[in-house]
């Protein structure tokens, strides 16, 4: 599954950056329209708009999209809590101080607020806010919302939240239009006016009657430009446009979200959900599943030219995708055991007899990025790995970044592959017992449980499974409804699953709740494997508090190299690209963001939609 809890976390996790200054206002504060971790911003302060963006786009009509693949329903407009399965779309509810441009990796500018001031040891950042936005009731954004909205997320939000913004000690209203964060004394203070900047504002008097940390279908008063219109739970959910938006016009804001509404519809299986694609039901879909890519798309309106396919390039990191293991079961615990289990993927008949080649094997959780660790270490980052040589495995040192055994693509499994899995398993104390399963000292099995909710990823999954009895190892798939996959899941319940993380290119405190050994301890965070290692946890605080790129670049090669030798994840595959496919009746800007699919920059083409109806293609 992608781990769409947090769906917020797409947005949020890239933005945990900071400032470089534009213009100094005293000897030792900091005043800008924007924030940037690593150089100058690249729009300046009277900037128009976006460059990715069409400010004479057409205002009108509706985009409808499938709802998550993660999920084919959802019984919760609340995306910041454990409780309950939130809908797709809900951060469009959610406006904050500064919001992301997409052609930059990571610069931030300004929203709600109009500027920030910050000391250069970015120990406090101040929040001026724009007098005139409003919440969806009409009721002014204040400062005292953003305090109010710092404390939820601190204190009743789920882990992941708390653990993302421990280090910002508190929120101060310095009068209704003035925010001061100040943060944890000795932090790494580098992301974090970004990171208070990203904060999703909530509307102080409405939760006074409603509690923050209970599932609901009742649409909130929120802060964004957009309204729940429309809810049937399980089914479809409609955003639809405040016409009065207050911010409209401003620069972050032009030729974005062009549509009046936007609608996620649900199904509940894949072969419906396609079906309803084909016959016009919802008007765009980004395809994940290759042999739907490579086989499905021969319909008549694909041949009409009413629907088009392309292939966009994707600019970010591709996501740590894999079969994770839960480091937290004792039978896990030996990385021969996980390396063995490893072996048992065959990604090269995979790919062949499956995914008709259109995929790459994984090997690094930031591949398709130059942060991903290649060769063996050297210049920068081996003097950050040195650091720790008496805790690392000697491998490290000695031999490349760990990638996975290159099999023939002729069959399921290699002798070879068979031969090197039962070595580290005899090593590892697991033999082979009367009925051909291994068990330990103890006379225990060892047993996996590989967990899905997925009917499309059985033919991928049941040939791993049928790999692993072959060297004795007790392997069992659970198919498990989408509800039970997400409670297992946030509840660390599972011996193994397949999840895609999207890790941001410039990467910072959320790695805290990815691999830190705070995130394994806590239900919820997206620590899947359980990962609990001192020197992870000091590379996780170096690559926080690194001054500058190339010092930032090691630390996470290093981090990667680490995290890739103790054999966490079997990693899965990637493709660089979006397959997307849509009917006919969008205009788009010429320029797409680098790090971002654009589709929020479309907009509703009425002469396209007046051709195809004509030709009897849609209703």
């Amino acid at each position: 599954m992608t781990i769409s809890r947090p769906a917020f976390l797409a947005a949020l996790a890239p933005a945990l950056v900071l400032a470089l200054p534009l213009s100094v206002q005293a000897q030792d504060t900091i005043v800008s329209h924007g924030l940037s971790p690593f150089g100058d911003l690249k729009y300046p302060a009277d900037f128009p708009y976006f460059d990715y963006v069409n400010p004479d786009a057409p205002q009108g009509g509706t985009m409808t999209f499938r709802g998550t693949l993660a999920s084919n329903t959802f019984d919760s407009l609340n995306m910041f809590i454990l409780k309950g399965e939130p809908a797709q779309g809900l951060e469009r509810l959610h406006d904050s101080l500064m919001v992301q441009s997409w052609d930059e990796p990571a610069s931030f500018y300004a929203l709600v607020a109009e500027s920030v001031e910050y000391p250069e040891d970015r120990s406090w950042a101040t929040f001026t806010m724009r007098p005139e936005a409003r919440f969806s009731d009409g009721e002014p954004i204040e400062a005292s919302d953003v305090v109010f909205s710092l404390e939820m997320f601190k204190t009743q939000a789920e882990p992941y939240y708390r653990i993302l913004f421990e280090d910002i000690e508190s929120a101060e209203a310095l009068d209704p239009h003035t925010v001061k964060f100040t943060f944890a004394e000795g932090a790494a203070t580098r992301d974090l006016p970004a990171l208070a900047a990203e904060l999703p504002i909530l509307a102080e008097h409405y939760y006074a009657d409603v509690p923050f940390d209970e599932s609901t279908l009742d649409a909130p008063v929120t802060s964004g430009r957009f309204r729940v219109e429309r809810v049937s739970p399980g089914r479809t959910i409609t955003y639809c446009k405040d016409p009065d938006y207050w911010g409209a016009d401003l620069p972050v804001t032009i030729g974005k979200d062009n549509f009046d509404c936007y609608t996620y519809e649900y199904f509940a299986d894949r072969t419906a959900q396609f079906e309803a694609f084909k016959a016009g039901e919802y008007l765009l879909q980004e395809e994940f599943t290759s042999a739907i890519w490579a086989t499905s798309y021969d319909f008549p309106a694909i041949d009409n030219g009413w629907v088009k396919m392309e292939t966009i390039p994707d600019g970010r990191s591709s996501g740590a995708q894999g079969f994770y293991m839960n480091l937290r079961r004792e039978k896990f615990q030996d990385a021969r055991v996980r390396e063995a289990i490893g072996m048992m993927f065959n990604f090269e008949w995979t790919n062949k007899t499956l995914f008709y080649g259109l995929y790459n094997r994984s090997d690094s959780f930031w591949e398709n990025s130059d942060l991903q660790a290649e060769g063996l270490p050297e210049g920068d980052e081996l003097a950050v790995l040195e650091e720790f040589r008496d805790q690392l495995p000697e491998t490290i040192f000695t031999e490349p970044a760990v990638t996975p055994a290159v099999f023939s693509g002729e069959g399921k499994l290699d002798r070879s592959a068979i031969r090197a899995a039962s070595a580290l398993l005899d090593e590892a104390g697991w033999t082979v017992g009367p009925d051909g399963i291994r068990v330990n000292e103890a006379g225990e099995r060892l047993q996996v449980e590989f967990i899905s909710d997925s009917a499309s990823l059985e033919r991928i999954i049941l040939p791993f499974i049928e790999n692993m009895k072959r060297v004795g190892i007790d392997a069992i798939y659970a198919r498990v409804d989408p509800a039970q996959e997400v409670e297992r899941q946030q509840n660390f319940d599972f011996d193994i699953m397949m999840a895609r993380v999207v890790l941001p290119l410039r990467p910072s405190i959320e790695l805290r709740t990815l691999f830190g050994s705070r995130g394994a301890e806590q239900p919820g965070t997206l620590n899947l494997a359980g990962v609990s290692d001192p020197v992870v946890d000091a590379l996780i605080e170096q690559i926080i508090a690194a001054e500058d790129l190339p010092s930032m670049t090691a630390r996470v090669k290093a981090l990667d190299r680490v995290l890739r030798a103790k054999h966490i994840w079997v990693p899965n595959w990637y493709k660089g690209t979006h397959w997307m496919a849509y009917w006919d009746v969008f205009g788009m800007p010429d320029e797409k963001p680098e790090y971002d699919r654009g589709v929020n920059y479309w907009w509703w083409d009425q002469d396209k939609y007046e051709a195809l109806k004509a030709a009897g293609a849609l209703r």
